[in-house]
């Protein structure tokens, strides 16, 4: 029998330092979120990320907390009921930090009887500390746990046309008559290390300008050019003219030289170059979290027009949206037809 398994990132249990603590433990604790030695990422993330920083991200994620629970989760939830009514197959879902979490989907879908497994990173673009993480967790679990199990894995979807016009569509539903100046693609950043890891040439990804423009089979992998060609489409599928948008990444950590240019930097430049109305989409996620909802509607928002912005629109995730939704039940739908 098949089935599907939707994983997202996860979220601390309550916005409380004491439970922020052990999310961001095994969040930053992953070989592939920090991809240092055992040691060093021990030292590092334990004996000094962890001394101050679980008080501080709490402040920040009791800034959007619902009264349900994490946004994140409870937006995975919403998404995930109305998939399900549109599927012929078992389901579950599942995060790859906190709860609930892989091996207890997978054990969901195991009861159920299901032997093929459609595992789905809900990740529009390849990446070292999203994807792969998810994927290599699961293989664990499945030899250890579910050795009859097969997986079959969605790969990134950043430039399938669907995702494309869902994303597109919400987009322009949220922008509605509202008369921007400028449309910023701001996209989570990652080391730039990362990239020529995943770079399966290993030699095309010279973060140049120019790699990411030329065709390569690093480019199935490259999360940088799966940034920039998302970006690409949905700006011709919207018909947004050259110099009226623009990209960046956020959520760096220090000490990296990680993707540019920055979010907050290019944000607060904005105003002084006549950038009054900004809007901000943030398409490396599918549901709303803390890095969209506190560091973009709100942080962002507040440097913006401090430093002379006059009106700030941060435009929703996908996260339930209608045609979202049915765009990954076609997927599942498809898939489970397919090979009967």
């Amino acid at each position: 029998m098949k089935g599907a398994l939707l994983v997202n990132l996860g979220s601390p249990e309550s916005p409380d330092a004491k439970d922020v603590k052990p999310y961001l433990d095994q969040f930053l604790m992953d070989k592939y979120v920090i991809d240092v030695p055992f040691l060093l990422r021990a030292l590092l993330v334990r004996g000094i990320i962890l001394r101050k920083r679980p008080e501080k991200s709490a402040e920040a994620y009791k800034k959007i907390w619902w009264e349900e629970g994490s946004p994140l989760i409870v937006l995975s939830k919403r998404m995930f009921a109305k998939v399900e009514k549109q599927v012929q197959v078992p389901m579950a879902l599942a995060m790859r930090y906190g709860k609930p979490d892989i091996l207890s989907g997978l054990q969901q879908l195991h009861d159920k009887g299901v032997t093929e497994v459609m595992l789905f990173p809900l990740y529009p673009q390849h990446a070292m500390a999203s994807t792969v993480t998810i994927l290599v967790l699961a293989e664990e679990l499945r030899r250890k746990h579910f050795p009859n199990m097969t997986f079959t894995t969605v790969p990134a979807f950043y430039n399938k046309p669907d995702y494309i016009k869902a994303l597109a569509e919400s987009m322009r539903k949220h922008l509605g008559s509202y008369d921007y100046d400028h449309l910023l693609f701001s996209y989570h950043g990652i080391p730039e290390r990362h990239i020529r890891k995943t770079d399966v040439t290993k030699s095309h990804c010279k973060i140049d300008g120019k790699c990411c423009m030329t065709p390569s089979p690093a480019h199935e992998f490259c999360y940088r050019h799966q940034c920039y060609e998302t970006t690409r489409q949905v700006v011709a599928y919207l018909g947004i003219p050259e110099g009226k948008y623009s990209q960046t990444f956020q959520s760096r950590l220090a000490g990296d030289k990680w993707l540019e240019p920055y979010t907050d930097v290019e944000i607060n430049k904005m105003p002084e170059k006549g950038i009054k109305k900004l809007a901000v989409v943030t398409p490396a996620f599918v549901a709303d979290c803390l890095e969209t909802l506190e560091e973009i509607a709100m942080e962002a928002n507040h440097q913006f027009k401090e430093h002379g912005g006059e009106e700030f629109l941060a435009i929703p995730c996908l996260n339930d949206d209608d045609h979202w939704c049915q765009t990954v039940g076609n997927w599942i739908n498809d898939w489970a037809k397919s090979s009967q």
